[in-house]
């Protein structure tokens, strides 16, 4: 299947970040990249995620909670099969991700099965770290995965232009 875009997974710092309250310099920078990326830079992608995102984004209380589930809603959903499920599992089996990360864990999982070119994250410890990209790369290599690449928004805004 040939696709006209490149693809992208939109985990659930995305829309976090859209909506971030928090004023200190480090989040109100990643809001205004976010913002920026989602406003002029979404549309020369396909995105999708998944109903662990929009679980995720549904727990507990913290504010703007429905505008975050609101703002990915609309896209489509990546389906969490067995075979998504089982690559959760060696993830967590070969200290890949923290067990208590299973988020994480999911959304790289999901991201890698459906061969998406991109995983868009905040997520700097667990996900977007290049220390951890290596051992990223030989886990899918193993279990014969593609592995997209894992950035930022203010990675995939054109410097350029």
């Amino acid at each position: 299947m040939s696709r006209m875009k490149p693809t992208v997974y939109i985990e659930t710092t995305i829309p976090s970040f859209c909506h971030e309250i928090r004023k200190d310099h480090e989040s109100l920078a990643r809001k205004a990249w976010t913002e920026e990326w989602w406003k002029y830079y979404r549309p020369r992608y396909e995105c999708f995620t998944s109903a662990a995102t929009i679980a995720e984004l549904g727990r507990g209380s913290h504010p703007k909670r429905q505008a975050k589930v609101d703002m990915v809603s609309s896209l489509p959903r990546l389906e969490i099969n067995d075979a998504v499920e089982e690559i959760v599992e060696v993830y967590i089996s070969n200290t890949l991700m923290p067990r208590d990360q299973l988020g994480d864990a999911l959304h790289l999982a999901v991201a890698s099965y459906y061969k998406i070119d991109f995983l868009l994250t905040w997520n700097c410890v667990h996900l977007a770290n290049a220390n951890k990209q290596v051992h990223i790369r030989r886990i899918n290599e193993r279990l014969r995965l593609f592995t997209p690449e894992l950035v930022t928004p203010l990675e995939l805004i054109d410097q350029t232009s």
